[in-house]
Order: structure tokens, then C-alpha cells, then sequence
């Protein structure tokens, strides 16, 4: 690794942690005078760091000014940010508002394929309302964000660059910050002058559903590419243009341990010590600071049960105090309303504890009224008010926005570019993290036929993942991506150009015509991984690759058994347990989410035409690989430490495997000694699971997206909302018009006998929005003619109208009435016969629940 040596908060990091030793890294020095100690910890953990920028006086004495000409009013609304679907020029008019933000899918005027020219139509809009003054209001301009978190990646045609866990791979900090400015450019064209990156989180358990937005399992990797990819998004703190010109503000998120929670649950709790909290999880803060990155976002999760957004001593006491950050500090996406005693339109407390502008994507109007009545009552400290006013204008002071001067501006030939893709490509060679290679396969000459197979081989969605163009990376087509490569477009190309033939067959067939020659393939290469996912839409209980449906083994073992050499390439989010598909590939190249440039995995696995490496394998592990399915937190460094791969493998061309064809195969339900739960929907169906509306002789209807319907009477209608997270619950419409259910299904049975043994309860939040008058049921289906159903009406009317409670049913209960629980079909099925609403969440199978259920049943 080719990291600085003042980075030894680099292994060092870790291993201070394990071993307890001390090291220090040039200009992050200890304060002298002894231990600090506030209610929330002990300050001693932390370096002291001095700010970024020296103090300017002309500067600190035009803000000043500003304020003192500033009203109340327009204090408070520079301390909101709305969401662009919510918030209009005439509204940042009226109300002073300090930012607005696009979420991922959303765009200008709603339109998916809105151009460049209209982000930045929308873009000055909004500035010329912030600075319009015809209402004796003082003209400051407004800061608009997006999360261009692996390019600018809610544009049509922008160039789209590997997740960072892909960047982690390669390794290579100059490529971090080339392509943090290329980000740069990209936004700029649209007028966009901030970007909520680089995430800076190191993950430590892999179920996380943000595991690839981290860089890595080591602090080291994590702290390295912050400073460089702030350098990058932001120019080097001595240019000139720092900030200006061709350049963004940056933010460091989520401060702080979001990489660290229990379980890999996002927003979850981090129960580590301080110590580990400041030496592992503030590595990448330890550079991005000192780097001059403007911005740090506060994370949804808590700390020892503490939420950050509500957290004095870590964002203020910590961050800007003892590491000296003079930017400001925004919410996440309304992470203020889970701060306790505080809701979506009003939270105090999350101002005082030092958040300097709120994220309010919907509820800002309500919010921007309560946070104006606690100033003027003094709820809100006066003296916290103004210096969340004063971050927030000193950063729009030194990125230049008064003036305005974006001299990218609507320019053709940016975004999309030549020079950015390849960048990107190149990046995408040096993530691919070669695991095996049997007889050294890789890398294949290109005049033969390759036969190319898998439902990611010619998949840019599947290949992008999450936070490309939607939210959750879903919903796209290849339309969507112009310009782009797919990998299997990649291969076509190199393929043809040393005079072989590469056939696309999806499901693996192929027959005596497939190929011009009238031969047979010589290889198989499948493309096949993770679909794409978001946040907690991603989080897991077990990292078990496909672990109820093998079809992507079985299409690698029908391969196999016709003598092709297999070549697997996997697309992933995060290391997972993958033994079976690695002992039925002769080579397996981990290729995580490589973005637009599917070139680049061609690049390194073919000769090239005369048969020469072209470019070889370079990318290294950074993450350590499990070697069982239960080997959830697998860090390097810490006790009983046996992956199957260890943190930086990564075999190069000459390089023989490690590990042949009998890897064990024997999977487990248990993190220790624990029987994990089965989640069967928690913000989304989970995996093999998937949602329907039934009804008596209909097909079923898959319920897919925010919205679904029975049919053209509306009968039964299922739609997406939000209980504690976005779209985390689903609400349920029944009509009347005939019975019929919404159900939790597969095509293929389930044994779910270990869950009936292990005495657990089916258990799910519900909200019941109308009077139960007909029965309501529970059921489970094990085939044809075997339901086994569980009445709810007498437990559903003793609840509160409009109210979320929590239920559960002991499983006993299906197995007295019927269900065979080697067979479930349908693990969930709530039946109505009358009109009815009701609303549930996080459906899921609890081990060792039964005692304490709701429903009980006698075995």
C-alpha cells in the first residue's frame, strides 16, 4: 500500500484497537493538559486538530456584517434544506431557505430524462429567488446538494464510476482524486455546487446494506481516500480556485460509527468504546478535516443508544471543538425527528447539540415555524443560533456563491466525456479482485468462442447498483444509460477484435448454430451477483449468496457438466458466502458494482490481439472474505480471525489459486449460538420472499415498486409508506367486493422446520386504520389443499385506531391448525373477507418468541 507515512492512523489503526498501543501522526497532537472529560466521554480519545483554514479576519468581518442586516426569520431559514419536489423558487423567496437538495429519483420537473440544461435552469432559478431582495431581505445564496456518490449519478448520460468497496480494491489514492474531480465537472455543468460525498464509513459487519459505500474494512484505506477524494471534489486547500470554478463543496458522512452498528443494522446502535469509536470510525474525519472538506453530514445511528443528530458531545464537543471543523453540520435525510422528544416538524434539541441546518426534504414549512418560535422563546440558545448562521455563510462565502462564477455552466462535452470514462474503466480494472484460477485460466485468449451467460451480463442497472439515477438503482432500462458499456458489450468488442465470436445466452443454452464456426463454446463466462439495493433496503441476516434459490449454482453446474471451463464474474455489494459457486468456477473474479465502464472487467480478462497481458490483475481485497456463511463480522485483526480470503488477497495472472473445488459447502442459521431471524419483509420482501395480492381463481399479482392493484376494480390495493424509514411499511386496501389476501410467497417450498423447533413467533408492526368488522386472518400454505389459518379480528379490535403496535403469532399456531413446515409456500398471508385497512412492517420469524407472543398455542 503506498500510503503517507503521516497516515499511520493507517494498520495502525486497527491495530491500536486490538493491541491498545499509542502511535501519533504528524500535525494530529494530544492536548497537554491532562484528560478532558465530558458527560458523553472522554475527549483524550481524540487528536486535536487545528482547522483546515487559517482564521480570515476580511472574512469572519463580512459575515458580521451580513447578520447583522439578517432578520430572524432569515436566520432560521438559512438553517433549512428542502427537497426540490417540495420546495419552489418563490417558496426559498418567501422563507430565505438556505439549500435545497435532490434525493436520489429526483429530478428537475419530475422528468427522469431532464437535461443538463434544465438542472441548471432549475439550479439559477433558485439562486435568483435567494438573492432577490424586492422584499428588503438580505440577497445570500442558496447552497444546492445531491449525491453524486459514484459520479454524478442522477443524471441521464453522466459517467458512472465503481461503488467505492470497488474503489477500495484498487488501492490507489491519485485515482481517487482524479475521479473526484472529474465528480466535480460533471456537477458543475448543472449548477449544482454540493455533494454529499465521500462516505468515509468503515464497515465492520457485511449484512450492512451500506457496505459498499465503504472504501474498507481498514481505517487505513478509508483515510487515504477521504483526503483524496475531498481533494478532489473540493481543489487542494492552497489553489486558488479552492472550492470555486470547476469545484464543489464536499461533505464527510455520516459522523460518526455508521459503518459500526449492531448487526449491520442501518441507523442502528454502535456499541463500541470511545476509543474504538475514535481510532477506527473518525479515521476518514482525521484526514477529510485537515483536507478542508466544508461539510459533515450527522448520521442516523446512534452511539451507546445516543442518536447523533441529538449528540452535543460527539458534534460539538468532538468535531468542532477538539478537531477544530469551522464548516457546518447538515442532517440526514429528516434524521432529526428520531432524536427523543423531537418530531419530523420540530426538534430543538438537534440545533443545540450542534446540527447547523436541518434536512427536511417534505416537512419544512412545519419545521421552519416551530424552529422560529424556539428562537424567539430561547428553546433554541441564541448564541447556537448564530453560530450555526455563521458556519453556514462562511462556507457559502469561501466556495464563492455570492458570486456565482461556474464557468462549466451548461457546457456540452462534460459531462459523459471521453477522458471521464476512461478514468472510469480504469478504475474498473483496477477493483477486479481475482480469487481463483484454476490451471491459470485468466486471463483467456480473445479468438475463440466465449459464450457469455447470466442475468448481469448485459445489465447496466444490475452492474450500477444502488444510487444510480432511482434511489435503490431499480427501475432502469438500458436507455437509461447512454453512452455506457455493459460487460457483456465489453467482451463482444475485445472478442471481435482478435477475430473470436462472444455469444450472449442468458439462461446457458446454446446449441450447433450458435456460433458462426458451427463449434461449440470453448468458455463460459457468467455474470450474475446482487440486485441493486440502497441503504436498509440492503441490510441481511445472512451473507449466504442466493441462499433459498441457488439458480445462479445451478447454472454454473450445467455448465460444468457440458466441459466448459467456467469463469465466474460476481457482482456485489460486499464479500459474500459464495463456496458453492466458487467450487463450480475454474476462476472467479470478484467484481463488485463496476458502474458505466463494463470494458474495463474485459480489459483485464482477455489477451489481448497478439495475445499479450494487456493489462492484469491487480485489485486486492478490501474486505475480508468469509470462508463460512455465519462469518458476519470478519475484520482483519481481531480474535479467531479465519476468512476464507484474507483482507488484501488478491491473486495476480501468474499466481496459483489457493483453494480448488471443495470448499465446504454446509450453510448454518446461526451467528454463534444464536438462531438468526428470518426477515421476511423489513422495508422490503426479503429474498426468496416476494409480496402478492391474491385472490379466489386469480393469478397472483406481484407487488413490485410503491404501488400495486388487483385489477381494474381496485378491489384489493397495496401501497408503499413510511413508519420509521422511507417506504418501510406497506398499506393494505381491501374493498369488499370478494375476499382475498396479501401474501408472502415462493415459487419453490421452504423448510422452515428449524424455526417451528426453535419455538419462534411470527411477528410484524400493524396499524389498523378501520373498524374490524369481518374476520381477518393469518395464514400460512404448504402446498395444494394445506392452509393453516389463525384468526386476528379479537386481537386486531383491542387495538387503537391509527396507531403502529407490535403482534405476534406463536408458530405452534399454524402447525395445530394444519401447516406442514417443511413445505411453506406462503409464509404470510392476511386474509380479509370485508372492507378493510390495515398497514404492516417488519414481518419477520423470531427464534425462541413463541413464549411471549401475542397469539399463543400449546404444542
Amino acid at each position: 500500500m503506498n500510503f503517507k507515512k503521516r497516515l499511520s492512523l493507517g494498520l495502525a489503526l486497527i491495530i491500536l484497537v486490538v493491541t491498545g498501543c499509542q502511535q501519533q501522526s504528524a500535525g494530529v497532537h494530544t492536548r497537554k493538559d491532562g484528560p478532558q472529560v465530558n458527560a458523553g466521554g472522554s475527549l483524550e480519545n481524540w487528536p486535536v486538530l487545528e482547522p483546515a483554514l487559517a482564521r480570515d479576519e476580511k472574512l469572519e468581518a463580512r459575515i458580521t456584517e451580513i447578520m447583522s442586516r439578517m432578520s430572524l426569520e432569515e436566520k432560521v431559514g438559512q438553517m433549512i434544506q428542502a427537497e426540490i419536489r417540495h420546495v419552489t423558487p418563490e417558496d426559498v423567496k418567501k422563507y430565505h431557505l438556505g439549500s435545497v437538495l435532490n434525493g436520489g429519483g429526483t429530478f428537475p420537473n419530475n422528468n427522469k430524462f431532464a437535461t443538463p440544461q434544465d438542472w441548471l435552469a432549475l439550479s439559477g432559478a433558485f439562486f435568483e429567488a435567494s438573492m432577490d431582495t424586492s422584499d428588503g431581505g438580505v440577497a445570500i445564496p442558496l447552497i444546492w446538494g445531491s449525491d453524486a456518490v459514484h459520479g454524478h449519478n442522477n443524471v441521464i448520460g453522466a459517467t458512472l464510476f465503481p461503488h467505492n468497496i470497488g474503489l477500495g480494491a484498487a488501492r490507489d489514492p491519485n485515482l481517487i482524486e482524479r475521479i473526484g474531480r472529474a465528480t466535480a465537472r460533471e456537477v458543475a455543468v448543472t449548477g449544482i455546487d454540493w455533494t454529499f460525498a465521500p462516505t468515509v464509513a468503515v464497515a465492520r459487519d457485511d449484512r450492512w446494506g451500506r457496505t459498499y459505500e465503504s472504501y474498507s474494512e481498514d481505517p487505513a484505506i478509508v483515510a487515504e481516500y477521504a483526503e483524496a477524494m475531498v481533494r478532489g471534489l473540493q481543489g487542494a486547500k492552497t489553489d486558488a480556485d479552492f472550492l470555486r470554478g470547476e469545484n464543489l463543496v464536499a461533505t464527510a458522512k455520516h459522523f460518526v460509527g455508521d459503518g459500526g452498528t449492531t448487526r449491520g443494522i442501518d441507523r442502528g446502535d454502535n456499541a463500541v468504546p470511545e476509543k474504538e469509536l475514535a481510532e477506527v470510525h473518525a479515521a476518514g474525519y482525521l484526514t477529510a478535516l485537515p483536507a478542508g472538506v466544508q461539510t459533515v453530514m450527522a448520521s442516523f445511528n446512534s452511539w451507546n443508544g445516543e442518536k447523533l443528530h441529538g449528540h452535543r458531545y460527539l458534534l460539538t464537543n468532538v468535531l468542532k471543538e477538539r478537531l477544530g471543523f469551522d464548516g457546518f453540520v447538515v442532517g440526514d435525510w429528516s434524521g432529526h425527528s428520531f432524536v427523543p422528544g423531537c418530531t419530523l416538524e420540530s426538534c430543538a434539541a438537534a440545533i443545540n447539540a450542534g446540527l447547523d441546518m436541518f434536512m427536511v426534504p417534505a416537512d419544512w414549512k412545519a419545521l421552519y415555524e416551530s424552529t422560529l418560535a424556539q428562537a424567539r422563546s430561547g428553546e433554541i440558545r441564541p448564541e447556537r443560533l448564530e453560530d450555526a448562521v455563521r458556519r453556514i455563510l462562511r462556507v457559502k462565502l469561501r466556495a464563492g456563491l455570492f458570486e456565482r462564477n461556474i464557468p462549466l455552466a451548461g457546457k456540452d462535452g462534460i459531462i459523459g466525456n471521453d477522458e471521464h470514462r476512461a478514468i472510469a474503466r480504469e478504475a474498473v480494472r483496477k477493483s477486479l479482485v481475482l480469487l481463483k484460477n484454476n490451471q491459470q485460466l485468466l486471463p483467456l485468449s480473445a479468438g475463440q468462442n466465449v459464450l457469455v451467460v447470466g442475468d448481469g451480463a448485459d445489465n447496466l442497472s444490475k452492474q450500477s447498483g444502488g444510487w444510480t439515477i432511482s434511489w435503490q438503482g431499480t427501475g432502469n432500462t438500458r436507455a437509461d444509460f447512454p453512452g455506457a458499456t455493459s460487460i457483456f458489450e465489453g467482451i463482444d468488442s475485445a472478442v471481435k477484435t482478435a477475430g473470436g465470436e462472444a455469444v450472449l445466452s442468458v439462461d446457458g443454452s446454446f446449441g450447433d448454430d450458435t456460433f458462426a464456426n458451427g463449434k461449440a463454446p470453448e468458455v463460459a463466462i457468467v455474470v450474475y451477483g446482487e440486485e441493486p439495493y440502497a441503504e436498509w433496503h440492503g441490510d441481511i441476516t445472512n451473507i449466504e449468496y442466493q441462499r433459498y434459490n441457488k439458480k445462479d449454482l445451478a447454472l454454473l453446474q450445467q455448465l460444468r457438466e457440458q466441459g466448459l471451463p467456467v469463469v465466474s464474474i460476481f457482482l456485489s455489494g460486499r464479500p459474500l458466502w459464495v463456496n458453492k459457486e466458487l467450487n463450480a468456477s475454474d476462476a472467479f473474479v470478484a467484481a463488485w458494482l463496476p458502474g458505466s465502464e463494463g470494458s474495463g472487467v474485459a480489459d483485464v480478462l482477455f489477451r489481448n490481439a497478439t495475445g499479450e497481458v494487456h493489462y492484469p490483475f491487480t485489485g486486492k481485497l478490501p474486505f475480508s472474505w468469509p470462508m463460512y456463511s455465519n462469518q458476519t463480522i470478519l475484520n482483519a485483526y481481531h480474535e479467531n480471525y479465519d476468512p476464507l480470503f484474507k483482507y488484501g488477497y488478491g491473486l495476480g495472472n501468474a499466481e496459483e489459486s489457493l483453494v480448488g473445488n471443495e470448499l465446504p459447502e454446509s450453510s448454518s442459521n446461526y451467528a454463534g449460538a444464536a438462531m438468526e431471524d428470518a426477515w421476511l419483509m423489513v422495508s422490503r420482501p426479503r429474498a426468496p420472499w416476494v409480496l402478492n395480492i391474491s385472490e379466489d381463481n386469480s393469478k397472483l399479482v406481484p407487488v413490485h415498486g410503491n404501488y400495486a392493484t388487483s385489477g381494474d376494480d381496485d378491489n384489493i390495493v397495496v401501497a408503499s409508506i413510511d413508519m420509521s424509514n422511507q417506504g418501510d411499511a406497506r398499506l393494505i386496501k381491501w374493498k369488499g367486493l370478494r375476499p382475498g389476501a396479501v401474501e408472502l410467497s415462493v415459487e419453490y417450498m421452504q423448510n422452515l422446520n428449524a424455526y417451528l423447533e426453535e419455538r419462534s413467533a411470527l411477528s410484524l408492526n400493524i396499524r389498523v386504520d378501520q373498524e374490524v368488522k369481518k374476520p381477518i386472518i393469518a395464514a400460512m400454505t404448504c402446498g395444494e389443499n394445506c392452509i393453516a389459518k389463525v384468526p386476528l379480528q379479537s386481537t386486531l379490535k383491542t387495538m387503537q385506531l391509527n396507531d403502529w403496535t407490535h403482534i405476534s403469532v406463536d408458530l405452534q399456531c399454524f402447525a395445530n391448525a394444519g401447516a406442514d413446515f417443511g413445505k411453506i409456500f406462503s409464509v404470510f398471508r392476511l386474509e380479509s373477507e370485508g372492507a378493510m385497512e390495515i398497514a404492516v412492517a417488519n414481518v419477520k420469524l423470531i427464534p425462541e418468541a413463541a413464549k411471549t407472543a401475542t397469539v399463543q398455542c400449546e404444542s
